[in-house]
């Protein structure tokens, strides 16, 4: 599975969060809280819904499943657009990705290869920067068919 790499320039998102790690995974009732209330924002560029990730900078160097992190549930807006109450706004700095496609249910196992297998062999590194995943028209939930795109943050070996 080959990438592609992409400047992404800065966003303006808006949604909610929550603290959680994999082994205290949240992600169902994160998104259960902020579907029923999506129609709430406006100006929102597009359908596409935004799972988010806000790692520690230790997280994967210091790798437990036990390492907390930040997950959003999001979706892409105007920069003037109102924040509904009981939500927030982030402003997701641009930068480099690797832009991956995946079909199938969701599978760990696509983030291992990411970290363990192409990342180490690419001329990128990872960068500290929020990763996220791409929740558009093709995206179901628990379905085999289902599409979605991952956004790894990278920046190349050679540059500091």
């Amino acid at each position: 599975m080959t990438p592609r790499i992409e400047i992404l320039p800065e966003k303006r998102l808006i949604g909610i969060h929550q603290e959680m790690s994999l082994a205290a995974n949240t992600t169902s009732q994160l998104w259960a809280t902020f579907m029923p209330r999506r129609h709430e924002i406006s100006d929102a560029y597009t359908s596409n819904l935004i799972s988010l990730q806000i790692y520690p900078t230790n997280y994967f160097i210091e790798f437990s499943p036990m390492n907390h992190f930040v997950k959003w549930a999001c979706i892409e807006v105007s920069p003037s657009a109102p924040i509904p109450q009981g939500m927030e706004s982030l402003l997701l700095i641009g930068g480099l990705y690797a832009v991956f496609k995946y079909q199938g249910l969701a599978d760990p196992q696509i983030f291992q290869y990411i970290f363990t297998t192409w990342l180490p062999a690419s001329e990128y590194k990872l960068d500290y920067r929020p990763h996220f995943e791409v929740l558009g028209e093709k995206y179901k939930n628990n379905d085999p068919n289902s599409e979605e795109e991952i956004w790894i943050p990278v920046k190349r070996k050679n540059v500091e």
